[in-house]
């Protein structure tokens, strides 16, 4: 499998994470508005995967997932995620949040520095990693509220 095909799966591994995190944690939340939030970046991140899977088709690749789990980068965040679900406090879902979407901002860091692998869609992995970038800041800030 080519490098490009790799790097999308990889992509769409953390991106199909942040989805299924951001859906866990619109369960639990105590705040209607947090709830409404994490709704909004869940369907965001479905948008995402949709775009991820068909640059993997159009290249070529089957956007089945192989590797059978999260990437192991992400595992520690995940059992993280899961003890801050099972608290069911506002504040901890936020900073594990902020955590995961830090993680998805590092992977989509590393495959835009391949600039010659990823010429041909750079402009839509950039808009993808802006969209995850102002997820954080939200995320960030309604955090920071909570602590006043």
């Amino acid at each position: 499998m080519s490098k490009l095909i790799d790097d999308l799966k990889g992509l769409l591994d953390i991106v199909d994470d942040g989805k299924e995190g951001y859906l866990s944690a619109s369960e639990v939340v105590s705040s209607l508005e947090l709830k409404e939030l994490f709704l909004r970046m869940a369907s965001q991140r479905i948008g995402y995967a949709n775009e991820l899977k068909s640059l993997i088709a159009l290249h070529g690749g089957s956007n089945e997932n192989e590797s059978g789990g999260i990437l192991g980068l992400l595992h520690k965040t995940w059992v993280d995620f899961k003890h801050a679900l099972s608290n069911k406090e506002d504040e901890a879902i936020l900073a594990t949040v902020e955590s995961g979407e830090q993680a998805a901002l590092d992977k989509y860091d590393a495959v835009l520095q391949d600039e010659e692998t990823h010429a041909q869609h750079v402009n839509l992995l950039q808009k993808q990693r802006t969209g995850i970038l102002e997820a954080l800041k939200e995320v960030e800030s309604y955090r920071i509220s909570l602590e006043r």
